[in-house]
């Protein structure tokens, strides 16, 4: 017993991937949860808008972060503020009487701690709840899961069928075959993409019909966000491939990846409640970005000129992952390239050898 505990030991102590993992993702997990697990929203950003506007923002609760004032707005002013995300509270203030308050309810924490916050309080009406009046979770929850779905299947998958070709042998194979680099990866991605498009069907099919969210907005705009979210899992999917020699090492590193965009990018806590020495990695993550388009495409209709930051930064991580992931695949067939091309000389050395040893 003692000799195959020892045994373990040694093997494990080899196996520095898996070692790391067993000590640092518990740390990894309890630091973030410390520091991302609240609902709770101590700043809301909050715009007010109308002839008093000045006068009604400097009574406002400490609560409500006031990014602008506008005394020439109106209340369709404040609405659009809310559609394009600029803030997740408006204050439309009249020559007399009690202000509009509204509320953005696609943006689900900070609308119900304000309504707590609001509900009763002097000088202040209860506030009317925008996009999501009811509050109800699976509104905003169903979108951003979409993303959870397709970061599963582009890099998971991906990653384990190109780990797959290694195991099996053929990517040398394909190496030797008169293929770039880049005619073999998008030949691998192609069908991975395939799926996860359909995929991307029935899911949104699934939330639509079966949890009754709504689909406000333009579905080209929704489409160019996926596929360029799909893009950018496909890509880390390959870049796993490229530095694991096995599946489970895949399967661990995507799972690694994987955490911190369910954790940190507002799918389930919101980023305003996050520190500051945490909410920054939120900023790096492409679900973060794919969970504004999609939630502001259908919850609240956002056009596609309110969603070019998102829409951008999806684009950027694409390109810069996608071409990491080129470039450390070239480099993985290239070694195989030339050693067909040494054996091939070689071949052909003898061949002349042996010819010459024929005439003589």
């Amino acid at each position: 017993m003692w000799a195959m505990a020892m045994k373990e030991f040694r093997q494990m102590r080899r196996d520095r991937r898996t070692l790391a993992m067993m000590i640092l993702l518990p740390v990894v997990l309890l630091v973030v949860f410390g520091y991302a697990a609240s609902f709770d929203v101590d700043q809301v950003k909050t715009v007010v808008v109308g002839p008093r506007a000045e006068q009604v923002a400097a009574a406002l609760p400490e609560r409500l972060d006031v990014v602008r004032v506008a005394p020439g707005e109106g209340r369709q002013d404040a609405v659009e503020a809310l559609r394009d995300a600029d803030a997740a509270v408006a204050v439309v203030t009249g020559d007399t009487g009690q202000p509009q308050v509204l509320v953005d309810g696609a943006d689900l924490f900070s609308a119900r701690s304000v309504v707590t916050e609001l509900r009763g309080r002097p000088g202040l009406p209860t506030p009317e709840v925008l996009f999501n009046p009811g509050l109800e979770t699976s509104a905003i929850m169903v979108p951003g899961l979409m993303g959870v779905v397709l970061v599963f299947v582009g890099t998971i998958a991906t990653a384990l069928g190109v780990v797959r070709e290694r195991q099996s042998g053929t990517l040398e194979q394909l190496a030797v075959m008169p293929f770039k680099a880049r005619d073999v990866l998008a030949g691998k991605l192609l069908p991975y993409l395939g799926v996860a498009v359909v995929d991307l069907a029935v899911i949104v099919a699934v939330g639509v019909l079966l949890f009754d969210v709504p689909f406000r907005g333009s579905p080209l705009v929704f489409v160019l966000g996926a596929i360029e979210f799909l893009f950018v899992t496909v890509g880390i999917g390959v870049l796993i491939s490229t530095v694991s020699e096995t599946q489970g090492q895949a399967i661990q590193l995507a799972i690694l990846t994987m955490l911190p965009q369910i954790l940190l990018s507002g799918l389930i806590f919101p980023l305003q409640a996050m520190a500051a020495g945490v909410r920054w990695i939120g900023y790096l993550l492409p679900l973060t970005y794919f969970v504004q388009v999609a939630r502001g495409v259908m919850v609240k209709g956002t056009p596609i000129d309110a969603l070019l930051l998102p829409l951008g930064m999806l684009a950027v991580l694409g390109l810069a992952v996608l071409g990491l992931s080129i470039a450390r695949f070239r480099r993985d067939l290239a070694p195989a390239g030339r050693g067909h091309g040494a054996d091939a000389a070689d071949v052909d050395q003898d061949q002349a050898a042996s010819a010459r040893a024929g005439a003589r």
